[in-house]
C-alpha cells in the first residue's frame, strides 16, 4: 500500500499519459474511466512495466460514483495523496445549432464531475490531517474562447474558477489545488474534434489539422507526455507553495 494517485478519465489520451508518469514516480494509480475495457488496458500495462494500478468504471457525472471510487480506490491502493480530475468531453456545433442534451451531458460531466472530484478529494485530506494535491483538467479553450466550442468553452472557463475558489478555502490545510490548460493535444478526442470542424467549415481534416499547425509557436502539437510531466512538476513536494494556478500547455498558442 503507497502513496494513491487517483486520475479520472486515465483511459486514454491525456489521463493515461499521466496515469503513466505518476506510476513511473511510484504511485499507486487508481485508473478511473466510464470505459472499463480501456482503463483495465492502461493498468495492465502500469502493472507489467513494474508499477502498481487497478482500473475503475466511473461515470463522473454521479456524485455518488465518485465518491464511491474514492472509497474503494483508498481500500485497493493506500492513502491518497493525489487527485486529478481529467475527465471531460467535448462536441462542435455551431451556437445556434448545439443540442440541450449534448450542452447538459458535457456540463455535467466537465463542470460538475470536477466539482465532485474536488470535493470527495478534499473531505478525503481533511480526514487524512496532512494535506494533498488536486489538479483539473481546463483548456486552451477556458482561457480563450473558441468557435463552434461554446460549451466546452464555458465548462473550461469554470473549471479555472473552480480551481480558484477551491485553492483559497482549502490552502490553509496544506491541500493545493491547480490546472493544466492543454492546447492542441493528439488524441482520441481531439481525432473527434478535427473531423467535425473541418465538416463544418468544407475542409479536409488534413487541411484543418494543418490550419491550426500555424497558431503554435512551437510547430508541433502537444502529446499527452506533455501535460504529465506539467501534472508531475504540480503534484512535486518542491511545488507546494503553488496553489489556485493554471498552466498553458499550449506551446505558444496564448501567452497569459
Amino acid at each position: 500500500m503507497g502513496k494513491l494517485a487517483v486520475i479520472t478519465g486515465a483511459g486514454q489520451g491525456i489521463g493515461a499519459g499521466i496515469a503513466h508518469q505518476l506510476a513511473k514516480e511510484g504511485y499507486s494509480i487508481a485508473v478511473a474511466d466510464i470505459n472499463p475495457t480501456t482503463a483495465e488496458q492502461v493498468a495492465n500495462e502500469i502493472n507489467e512495466a513494474g508499477g502498481t494500478a487497478k482500473a475503475y468504471q466511473l461515470d463522473v457525472a454521479n456524485r455518488n460514483e465518485v465518491f464511491d471510487l474514492l472509497t474503494n480506490a483508498i481500500n485497493d491502493l493506500g492513502e491518497l495523496a493525489v487527485w486529478v480530475n481529467n475527465a471531460g468531453i467535448a462536441f462542435i456545433e455551431s451556437f445556434v445549432d448545439s443540442d440541450p442534451k449534448d450542452f447538459e451531458r458535457l456540463i455535467d460531466v466537465n463542470l460538475k464531475g470536477t466539482y465532485w472530484g474536488i470535493q470527495a478529494a478534499a473531505k478525503q485530506f481533511l480526514k487524512q490531517g496532512h494535506g494533498g494535491r488536486i489538479v483539473n483538467a481546463a483548456s486552451l479553450a477556458g482561457v480563450e474562447a473558441s468557435a463552434l466550442q461554446s460549451a466546452y468553452s464555458a465548462s473550461k472557463f469554470g473549471i479555472r474558477g473552480l480551481t480558484q475558489s477551491a485553492a483559497k478555502e482549502l490552502a490553509k490545510d496544506d491541500i493545493t489545488v491547480n490546472a493544466y490548460n492543454p492546447g492542441v493535444v493528439r488524441t482520441p478526442m481531439r481525432d473527434a474534434i478535427d473531423k467535425r470542424t473541418a465538416a463544418i467549415k468544407g475542409i479536409s481534416i488534413p487541411e484543418q489539422q494543418a490550419d491550426v499547425l500555424t497558431e503554435i509557436g512551437r510547430g508541433r502539437e502537444a502529446t499527452p507526455a506533455d501535460v504529465a510531466n506539467l501534472v508531475s512538476w504540480l503534484v512535486n513536494p518542491k511545488t507546494e507553495y503553488i496553489t489556485g494556478q493554471s498552466f498553458m500547455v499550449d506551446g505558444g498558442m496564448h501567452y497569459l
